[in-house]
């Protein structure tokens, strides 16, 4: 069930290989993340890095919900700092290919919602300043990343949700907004892109859906979910009468996690904005940026066709987590830097 997904937008056939996936990641969702939370919380505790932390879910303010495993308090810089030199060498790599990587960070809903935290629960200064302190290693390396943050805090202070209140994920508009500017970058980076102007997806018109989040829906006993209950769930339809060219090949590829995935609408949006077809993989759970880095690229899909532009999506919480992060990834998705890099140089023929 923790498969990943490999899909290619636009095309007809393959949105709805998208769709069924999607479908098969929502009802499995469960079972993974509370596998992924308690293995997280667990570990975390072993190694004091969670002692601000007293269950899995936080309960907050007007029925907001919080991720409870991972520290309030404490940042890891010195994983920040290992992670960085290790994407920067990711990036050398990619670069001798003709591949331009470009890292999407992604803030941590937690910081922006902290008003909404019950009382007694506040977030250190080195939290607050994590964001803009990975986004400046990031800077400093040459790595190309954009500030969402900023990017979001407008939406909100403009009124919008940002990320759902009893679930992890963000909102359709911030998904959107975060393409836009995902778009800009590559705008900047790579001007021409190959493929055909016509070939991106065209979108189709919203729907709502009202449901339990994924920390409620996980988490949190019956009357509890009563209590703080259902959300709505803007979605994105399948547009009409959209084209039937299924494999054309995608320039631009997004590599991630569940934040990703289409249900949310970024790489559609993303691909109707460049105006080319966008490819996407990705995983629910645990498993972290490095196995899903991988799996691409040891792909079939790769080797047929590699991208102009590989967009990594990463979490501003778990960006120190290195491969090795024993504890805190599941156990098929750890292994040493070593290992990791000498994979990825394998994939790359170098």
């Amino acid at each position: 069930m923790n498969q990943t997904s490999f899909s290619s937008v636009p095309g007809k056939r393959t949105m709805l290989r998208i769709v069924r996936r999607t479908a098969l990641c929502v009802a499995t969702l469960g079972a993974l993340a509370a596998t992924g939370a308690v293995t997280a919380l667990t570990s975390a505790s072993a190694q004091a890095q969670a002692q601000d932390a007293s269950s899995i879910v936080i309960k907050g303010k007007d029925g907001w919900l919080f991720p409870g495993w991972g520290s309030l308090t404490s940042v890891d810089m010195r994983g920040i700092d290992n992670d960085t030199r290790l994407i920067q060498q990711a990036r050398d790599l990619f670069a001798a290919r003709g591949i331009k990587l470009e890292v999407l960070l992604l803030p941590d809903k937690t910081r922006f919602y902290q008003d909404k935290l019950p009382d007694g629960r506040a977030l250190s200064p080195e939290v607050q300043a994590r964001y803009a302190a990975i986004l400046g290693k990031l800077k400093q390396a040459g790595i190309p990343a954009f500030d969402d943050e900023a990017v979001l805090r407008k939406l909100r202070d403009a009124g919008d949700n940002v990320f759902y209140r009893t679930d992890q994920h963000w909102t359709q508009v911030a998904a959107d907004a975060t393409a836009e500017a995902t778009a800009r970058m590559i705008a900047h980076d790579v001007p021409a892109l190959d493929g055909r102007p016509g070939t991106g997806m065209p979108l189709g018109s919203m729907f709502n859906e009202r449901r339990y989040g994924d920390l409620a829906e996980l988490f949190l006993t019956a009357d509890e979910k009563k209590q703080v209950g259902r959300e709505v769930y803007s979605v994105r339809r399948q547009a009409e009468g959209q084209s039937l060219i299924d494999d054309a090949p995608a320039p631009v590829h997004v590599t991630g996690h569940s934040m990703v995935q289409p249900y949310f609408g970024f790489p559609q949006k993303l691909s109707n904005l460049i105006d080319r077809p966008v490819s996407v993989n990705w995983k629910p759970g645990n498993v972290g940026q490095w196995i899903m880095l991988l799996e691409y690229v040891e792909s079939p899909e790769f080797k047929a066709h590699k991208p102009q532009v590989l967009i990594w999506q990463m979490f501003e919480p778990t960006y120190a987590q290195g491969p090795d992060a024993s504890g805190l990834w599941d156990n098929a998705s750890i292994m040493s830097t070593e290992t990791w890099l000498s994979r990825l140089k394998a994939a790359l023929g170098t």
